[in-house]
């Protein structure tokens, strides 16, 4: 029976099959290694292991199955391995300085009948470089959008990155790129947008990696904002008065700092005596025609901004304040004054009540007055006159008559 070139690799294959079955039975059960991870320049160390020997020889091969060590004699001229332990039951090799050429399967064998093998896969780690940051731009505006690249090279396996932006986490894009001596350089971009409070903000590429560990870098945001203005009334402390003087100083920060700052008057003309010293606005001898708004601007490359004081220019006091220990709200009196005053009407209504009252009086008085001597005056006409025949018999009747004709006579006498 013919055998085909296909059926006779199908048989070859099955033979390689079972055979490693067979061995990774024995392995298994007498022949022992571990998987080697190790770092790119660090120290990696072999052991082969027997549990049941019978003074079989074991001894240690590199992937290119040459002999590293017989028993405990060195064939390879390789010094970077040193014999660490040997006896019956194991055989432990360290192996120095290891580089990524190094990196591959190594064989513990054991010449029994049939010879036992074991393997160890020695696996290299290369750390990454330490990262970069790149940036479009040195500055950037508030409100505008940066991006920032971060770039890992020379690693194994690939590195991955974070980005953090003070506390907060950004999510970048990432590519891998692997070179042709089995490397991979990582790059990863962030984009977002800025605002002023980010000025100064870190912001941090995190290299995370097997080999190493707290590997990233950093880069402060520098971002330009348009001005903060504040207006300060620096005098008078309290309410502002005909006659007074008025000094005004406006605060502009910003990044850059403010180039350029205006005084100005909204909708009027700032006052012919008014002087401008810098950020400094000062008026003397206010009068009402003052009145109105004066507006502090600032600008710089970014833009422009503005604050408002709204003046009010108040009677000046007559008279001396009347002591007080309650303290006064600055801005309930200014408020308050320079208008007409709110009238007291518990006061006015007590006034009201005390005239009524004074009036009232006066008109009972009167009326009692007026209503006893008129009742005199009709007793003394009357009193007598229903007898008379005529009127001036009732009064030389009356009582009040012969008084009177008495006085008459004696004044005549």
């Amino acid at each position: 029976m013919a055998i085909t070139g296909s059926g006779s690799l199908a048989i070859s294959f099955y033979v390689l099959v079972i055979s490693a079955a067979f061995l990774h039975k024995v392995d298994s059960q007498n022949l022992a290694t571990d998987n080697v991870t190790v770092i790119e320049g660090e120290t990696a160390t072999i052991s082969c292991r027997v549990r049941d020997n019978d003074d079989s020889v074991i001894q240690l091969l590199n992937p290119n199955r040459q002999t590293i060590y017989f028993r405990d004699v060195r064939p390879l001229k390789d010094s970077r391995f040193q014999l660490v332990n040997f006896s019956d039951n194991e055989l432990r090799v360290s192996l120095s300085n290891v580089s990524l050429s190094d990196e591959g399967r190594y064989v513990c064998q054991l010449y029994t009948d049939p010879p036992q093998e074991a393997y160890a896969d020695i696996t290299v780690l290369v750390p990454p470089g330490s990262p970069i940051i790149e940036s479009r731009e040195d500055k950037v505006s508030e409100g505008n959008e940066t991006e920032l690249t971060c770039i890992s090279m020379g690693s194994k396996p690939a590195a991955s990155i974070r980005w953090m932006k003070g506390e907060d986490e950004l999510t970048g894009e990432t590519t891998v790129e692997e070179n042709y001596d089995r490397m991979f350089t990582i790059t990863s971009r962030v984009r977002f947008s800025v605002t002023k409070e980010d000025d100064g903000v870190p912001v941090d590429c995190i290299v995370d990696h097997p080999a190493v560990k707290d590997l990233l870098a950093q880069r402060h945001l520098e971002v330009l904002y348009k001005p903060e203005v504040k207006i300060v009334v620096t005098y008078p402390d309290g309410l502002t008065r005909e006659g007074d003087n008025l000094d005004l100083t406006c605060i502009a920060e910003g990044k850059p700092q403010p180039n350029q700052i205006n005084w100005l008057r909204v909708d009027e003309d700032v006052p012919p005596h008014a002087v401008v010293t810098g950020s400094d606005l000062y008026i003397e001898n206010l009068n009402k025609s003052y009145n109105g708004t004066y507006r502090c601007v600032a600008s710089n490359a970014v833009g422009e901004a503005y604050d408002d004081y709204t003046l009010y220019v108040y009677d000046a006091p007559t008279t001396l304040p009347t002591p007080t220990t309650n303290p006064v709200n600055t801005q309930d009196s200014r408020a308050g004054e320079g208008a007409p005053q709110k009238i007291d009407h518990a006061v006015i209504g007590g006034v009201v009540a005390v005239v009524m009252f004074a009036i009232l009086c006066a008109l009972i008085v009167l009326g009692r007055y007026f209503a006893r001597h008129k009742g005199t005056y009709f007793t003394h006409e009357a009193k007598g006159a229903d007898d008379a025949a005529d009127a001036d018999t009732a009064i030389i009747n009356a009582e009040g008559g012969h008084n009177n004709t008495d006085e008459k006579k004696e004044y005549y006498i």
